[in-house]
């Protein structure tokens, strides 16, 4: 799916859902440009600056199990950098040597909308560092 070499590809921000636009109106007058995502089966949305590397996230009311994890985070940590994201060839080699360090998947998802597939690997934090993994033949 995508160039063998790990790299940086974002970083993830949650905020709670009352702050999200706020946060989002500041990273745009910088000049990020946010995709709105809506998903409602996790109970959270996304403004994702694919390109530019910048995604806030907000857990949204009412949201259910599946937003258990950010609504933990935000409990436990407040606002801030929720997830670094690198772009791999595929999820499963990095998950393996994660699993070797101790960690654990959090949450994994496959999807594909609009011409491209995606797949998604969250872990629990490794000394204290939330990674997520994430192929995709979308360019960026």
């Amino acid at each position: 799916m995508a160039d063998a070499t790990p790299s940086l590809h974002h970083v993830v921000f949650c905020v709670r859902s009352e702050n999200q636009e706020s946060a989002a109106a500041f990273w745009r007058d910088l000049g990020f440009e946010f995709v709105d995502i809506d998903l409602p089966e996790i109970g959270l949305r996304v403004m994702l600056d694919w390109d530019r590397g910048i995604e806030v996230i907000a857990p949204t009311e009412g949201a259910g199990e599946m937003a258990a994890p950010f609504l933990q985070f935000l409990d436990e940590h407040g606002e801030g950098v929720y997830s670094v994201v690198v772009r791999t060839a595929d999820v499963d080699d990095p998950i393996s040597i994660a699993a070797r360090y101790g960690a654990t998947v959090e949450y994994q998802q496959h999807r594909e909308d609009e011409g491209y597939s995606l797949d998604e690997a969250s872990l629990n934090p490794l000394h204290g560092m939330r990674v997520t993994f994430i192929a995709t033949d979308r360019p960026g």
